[in-house]
């Protein structure tokens, strides 16, 4: 992603904050051999959240667009994104996603089949790696209490009227390289919505898939019923599985998917 914004033809007025939090590797270095408007900020913990914390504190100016590192996004695609933030009343928005399914197995191309039509995934900000705010929506994220999906939180946090998906943003979105992948980040995702839906001072959560969603693409699509059997049987997996660390209260455990950030930095990815 930073060859896209980084390159000889940078955005007036864009600054890049790379926040390397707890990495073992070169992330660091890569990130400043680019050079301005690069600024690269090392934190010793492998926390998503003091990332964050790292960054907002680095940053000077709004709109804030908040990018995971396994995710392709473009020049066109932050213009974009700054574009439909001056809109009025748009507090928060996210680009089109475009799942990067190649090399997949068929299991994770067929969840992903039904994932992607569902109607809260379509509409909602969470599970695009890319989420663009606002003065006033970056004031909402930092209200949020400390979630593991906070992705999620960030989508929830406005209202439909407030949020939207920029027309002419994109974003390639990778997904997990294995099954065994998918159902980590599935439990991870379980587990989150469930931890949302025990803080009273979350926003109100309302995307669990219901089976009236689902059977209304059976009847809509009737080929995709192998597909949604797919579907079915992954996610009651990872609810299964979840359920411990539920019981537990256990919010912290990061199940990481190595896989898709794999396929985000090889050559092919792109």
């Amino acid at each position: 992603m930073l060859a896209n914004l980084a390159d000889s033809a940078p955005i007036p007025g864009l600054t890049i904050i790379v926040v390397a939090n707890g990495c073992s590797d070169d992330t660091a270095g890569i990130a400043r051999s680019f050079g301005a408007p690069v600024e690269v900020i090392c934190i010793p913990e492998a926390s998503k959240r003091l990332a964050l914390i790292a960054g907002d504190r680095a940053a000077q100016s709004f709109p804030l667009i908040y990018a995971d590192a396994d995710i392709e996004l473009g020049k066109n695609d932050v213009l974009a994104l700054e574009a439909e933030l001056r809109k009025p009343g748009v507090l928060a928005t996210a680009p089109e996603r475009v799942i990067g399914l190649d090399g997949c197995p068929w299991p994770v191309r067929w969840y992903y089949d039904v994932w992607t039509r569902l109607p809260n995934v379509r509409g909602e900000l969470f599970g695009r790696g890319v989420i663009a705010v606002s003065e006033e929506g970056h004031r909402r994220l930092r209200a949020l209490p400390p979630l593991m999906a906070d992705d999620l939180a960030a989508s929830l946090s406005f209202g439909a009227d407030e949020r939207s998906i920029a027309p002419g943003a994109r974003v390639t979105y990778y997904p997990p390289r294995r099954v065994a992948d998918l159902l980590r980040r599935r439990v991870r995702a379980v587990t989150g919505v469930a931890q949302i839906e025990r803080t009273t001072s979350a926003p109100a959560s309302t995307q669990r898939t219901s089976l009236s969603d689902l059977a209304r693409l059976a009847r809509d699509r009737p080929a995709l019923l192998p597909r949604l059997a797919c579907f079915c049987g992954i996610t009651f997996l990872a609810r299964a599985r979840a359920r411990l660390a539920i019981a537990r209260g256990d919010y912290t455990t990061w199940l990481r998917d190595e896989s898709s950030r794999a396929a985000a930095v090889s050559p092919d990815a792109s």
